[in-house]
């Protein structure tokens, strides 16, 4: 497959924050929220921090576990040789993390991982004594099941309706043949169809859970590439995340740390993710519940769970894998228990993230770089000529959908719409007239305002009215930017957080994600714009 790639600045799209436009700036307003920063010089200062503070029991641990959760998976070879290196004391990880979506849900997933693996090839390069893993977080431990039960297909929802409680990577596969029944008939009849109708089928109707089946979809797909899949619901890892759950319990350091970090934040930036007294919920069969403290004893929310502090930490130690990390917490269990350098994520994940820099430093554990997954706009070969015969720029696609239209209606019409020569010759008279006003009485001036204002109301209104008419006269051509952009931009959205890897994986089958790892470049940072020319 061949493709063209060019790229815009993700502060010129118009859909990322402005946290994440003064990160990618390095503004001094956002420097005392990260740590290092996602360059070969950052990645070379974080290799030393996290060399000196992980501990090689954690490496035992972490390699038996992984081992044991992925044991009847097949295996390519390079995924094993990168397990096995988990044990090497010169190995590092770089992870993502993503919930459970049916059938990985938003088209980004793909980014989010291939993020990960170019970024540890790329590591390999720089620092060829050292071994880079990338790894992909299961967010098993969820319990918004109302989040991930669906994927969109061209516009239309698929959708898994089920009753779930508690963690939502134990939830039972069963039911999801119906799903499965939906998929035969929206899918087409082709070869890749066919490809997808099985890989959803081996995955959803013959593993008996949605951690069992997004592990082995997962696997599928990126096997090749060495991806490492770890599920954080797991007893052994709990136990590494122990002294940092009892501190919790006890001293609520991250509440403390992250209040004070949010009074620092909300100077200049929105607050993604307010602290807890406790950022812990209580985990067991169809149960994740908050644990509160309430009158000096322990409450599990909802339930008639009643604990005093020497009951909860007996509990702790004996079945640490009933204390599941909320939002907050889960970044620290997280890199407590990897040899990670970078975590990779969306722009909502890295701001939430950088909440965290105090409370990781207060409890001793080196903060990760965080970098700004890939995005992507894909464009097909029909839709790049159609750009081109509209004169759409790559960067003008982006617009809002009034300001594409308003700026090529401008540009086709044969009147010009733009009364900016007559808002300046206004403007000039006016000035005129307020100079005279300044040496008469005050009810004059006032009139001359007055009308002023009205004036250039009127010149607006009129330059509208141009504009709609010649809409009108061009509504042929003004359809055909809306459709386009809209096929682009699902619901004036990203195309990656609308559309599903099935409808562009039965246009190009099993190319897609070799085409994609090509000419994706993790630390780049920038928008990537790919059209695919065959």
């Amino acid at each position: 497959m061949t493709q063209l790639k060019s790229t815009i600045k993700f502060q010129n799209t118009g859909y990322f924050s402005k946290i994440m436009c003064d990160y990618l700036d390095q503004e001094d307003s956002i420097k005392d929220f990260y740590g290092n920063f996602p360059d070969i010089e950052g990645f070379k200062k974080q290799i030393a921090q996290k060399s000196g503070s992980y501990k090689d029991k954690n490496r035992k641990v972490l390699f038996q576990c992984v081992q044991e959760q992925t044991k009847h998976l097949s295996l390519s070879k390079l995924t094993k040789e990168h397990l096995y290196l988990l044990k090497d004391p010169k190995t590092f990880t770089v992870t993502t993390g993503h919930q459970l979506n049916l059938f990985t849900g938003p088209l980004y997933f793909l980014y989010k991982i291939i993020s990960a693996i170019n970024l540890a090839t790329e590591l390999k390069k720089n620092f060829p004594a050292y071994h880079f893993v990338p790894v992909y977080w299961m967010a098993t431990e969820d319990h918004d099941f109302e989040e991930i039960q669906f994927f969109n297909y061209k516009g239309k929802k698929i959708q898994w309706n089920k009753d779930v409680k508690g963690a939502v990577g134990r939830t039972s596969t069963q039911g999801l043949n119906l799903v499965f029944d939906e998929i035969e008939k929206r899918f087409g009849k082709s070869k890749n169809a066919d490809k997808l109708k099985e890989l959803f089928s081996k995955s959803y109707l013959e593993h008996d859970t949605l951690t069992e089946a997004t592990r082995y979809l997962a696997n599928e797909l990126f096997t090749d590439y060495g991806l490492v899949i770890i599920d954080g619901d797991d007893p052994g890892l709990k136990t590494l995340f122990v002294p940092h759950i009892k501190e919790e319990l006890m001293d609520q350091t991250c509440f403390k740390e992250v209040s004070k970090t949010n009074v620092s934040l909300g100077d200049s930036y929105p607050i993604q993710v307010n602290p807890r007294e406790i950022n812990l919920f209580f985990l067991d069969n169809e149960l994740r519940e908050r644990i509160l403290i309430e009158e000096g004893c322990f409450k599990v929310n909802n339930t008639d769970l009643v604990f005093t502090k020497g009951q909860l930490l007996d509990l702790l130690l004996v079945s640490p894998e009933k204390f599941s990390p909320n939002v907050l917490m889960r970044p620290l269990y997280q890199e407590v228990i990897l040899p990670n350098l970078c975590y990779i994520g969306g722009g909502g994940e890295m701001a939430y993230w950088m909440q965290l820099k105090s409370f990781f430093k207060s409890v001793n554990v080196p903060f990760p770089i965080l970098l700004l997954r890939n995005s992507v706009l894909i464009i097909n070969k029909k839709q790049g000529k159609k750009l081109k015969k509209l004169h759409i720029s790559e960067e003008e696609i982006f617009l809002s959908q009034n300001d594409l239209v308003r700026k090529k209606v401008k540009e086709i019409s044969d009147l010009k719409i733009d009364f900016s020569e007559q808002r300046s010759e206004l403007e000039k008279m006016f000035r005129h007239l307020k100079s005279l006003s300044d040496r008469t009485d005050k009810s004059f001036s006032g009139a001359v305002l007055a009308q002023e204002k009205k004036q250039l109301n009127g010149l607006n209104k009129l330059e509208k009215r141009l504009l709609q008419a010649q809409k009108r006269k061009y509504k042929e051509i003004v359809s055909r930017i809306t459709w386009l952009q809209e096929q682009l931009f699902p619901k004036q959205s990203l195309q990656e957080r609308q559309a599903n890897f099935a409808e562009f994986y039965e246009d190009y089958g099993d190319e897609l994600i070799p085409a994609l790892v090509e000419v994706l470049k993790p630390l780049q940072l920038e928008f990537d714009i790919i059209t695919m020319e065959s």
